[in-house]
């Protein structure tokens, strides 16, 4: 299998956007579930890019009120008519069988056969994308015009399935920081063909950890591709202790389709990654949406969980079942596009950068206004900013460096952009004005 690097220059052909799309690619064939072969692909290809570390918690496991199920893993399921044609075929689409089905090749008759078939009224041309996680059953799911040309009396069904005792594989990858304190990115590995939930999130994230691990950072940082709900359940159980440095945390998903951005807060709702995603948003476009936390949808809410609380929001483009596509046969490569995948990767990384500048300062001249022009600070100017604008960004900065505001609320105090207020910080800084205060 031919792979692409998450490293490729633009010099070579692609840009950055082009490179994870490529990336997705390659991983959209392979059928995936909540565990088996297809999420050990997965990672190995992953493990090519980044160096994850690839973990297997056996079935039976308790995880809290949880087990760990059997391993599910097929080659093959087809419908046979009574000519002998498949005329629905596992090789063709791997949505084409209802996930974890268990094992099943019998005649059947048509009307038990369609007691087993799942399919699209309203879209006809699509495959549905169902499962059967934790309920034994066998199913197909077909578009709606092959269902309406089912009409021989009796067909042949074939799910070649194993269920059986085995392991939920996911993948961990640690960017050590200055500090203990961690910042915890989590995207799911279990849908099969399905392209922008979650081949664009595993996409942009792998891409976010190789950007991180070649700079020096405040935080440290842990990237998890685990599979939806057990996933994060068990990684949870396993890791309660490791729970205590994780600062904040985002979940990524649905990160390449051409809808804004959808911010969904943690269920603290306030915190620090609440505000600063908030304010990335904001900033780009209008049209970006910040929503409460509600106890449905990705893993924000296992992370967010009572027992956890931890400050992890969740950041996608279109949310979960408000796109069309969502959860079906065209949510395909060409759902999402080079140029959101790029912009996702640009979003990620603008909001773990101000997070981890975002530091508190103390004023050291703290009596009356220190005198700047003796310093050289005072004809200073702040990127594009002109003179007059940056003095009053170290104005700001220098009255509330006390030691508890961040630049982020010194931002947010003066009107000022984070990024100007940061420069500021880092000139006086220079100067012996400011010291950063340790926490």
């Amino acid at each position: 299998m031919t792979t692409v690097s998450l490293n490729e220059d633009v010099s070579a052909g692609l840009t950055r956007g082009e490179q994870l799309h490529a990336f997705a690619t390659v991983l959209f064939p392979i059928c995936r579930s909540i565990t088996g072969n297809g999420v050990r692909e997965t990672l190995r290809i992953l493990a090519e890019k980044i160096p994850i570390e690839i973990k297997e918690v056996p079935s039976g496991t308790q995880v809290f009120d949880w087990v760990v199920p059997q391993e599910w893993n097929i080659t093959e399921a087809y419908i046979k008519d009574s000519t002998g044609k498949r005329v629905i075929d596992f090789a063709n689409s791997n949505l084409h069988v209802l996930n974890y089905s268990t094992p099943i090749h019998r005649q059947v008759t048509l009307e038990e056969l369609r007691s087993h078939l799942h399919y699209l009224e309203d879209h006809p041309d699509w495959i549905p994308y169902k499962t059967s996680y934790y309920k034994e059953d066998w199913g197909f799911c077909v578009t709606y015009n092959q269902y309406k040309a089912l009409t021989d009396p009796v067909y042949e069904v074939c799910i070649a399935s194993t269920l059986s005792k085995g392991s939920l594989t996911y993948a961990e990858y640690f960017i050590p920081g200055d500090t203990q304190e961690e910042v915890l990115i989590s995207t799911h590995t279990c849908h099969p063909s399905l392209a922008n939930d979650n081949l664009s999130g595993i996409a942009v994230v792998s891409a976010i950890a190789d950007t991180l691990r070649k700079r020096k950072n405040r935080y440290s940082y842990r990237f998890i591709f685990i599979p939806g709900t057990i996933g994060a359940i068990t990684w949870l159980a396993q890791n309660e202790q490791r729970v205590r440095h994780i600062k904040f945390g985002i979940v990524a998903s649905l990160l390449g389709d051409r809808g804004s951005f959808t911010y969904k807060r943690s269920r603290r709702a306030n915190t620090e990654i609440d505000l600063i995603a908030a304010y990335v948003l904001k900033q780009r476009s209008e049209h970006n949406k910040i929503i409460d936390f509600f106890p449905y949808g990705y893993d924000e809410r296992q992370f967010c969980s009572p027992g956890f609380n931890l400050a992890v929001g969740n950041l996608s483009r279109t949310p979960f079942g408000q796109y069309p596509e969502y959860h079906t046969s065209n949510d395909n490569l060409e759902l999402i596009t080079a140029a959101s995948l790029e912009e996702s990767y640009e979003v990620y990384l603008q909001i773990l950068t101000m997070l981890d500048q975002n530091v508190c300062y103390v004023n050291t001249n703290p009596k009356c206004e220190p005198q700047l022009g003796k310093r050289g600070l005072y004809s200073l100017r702040g990127g594009t900013n002109d003179t007059k604008a940056f003095q009053m960004a170290l104005l700001w900065t220098l009255n509330l460096a006390s030691g508890e505001n961040s630049l982020f609320d010194i931002a947010q105090r003066s009107h000022m952009d984070f990024e100007v207020i940061r420069e500021a910080a880092f000139q006086l800084k220079g100067v012996g004005l400011l010291t950063e205060e340790k926490t």
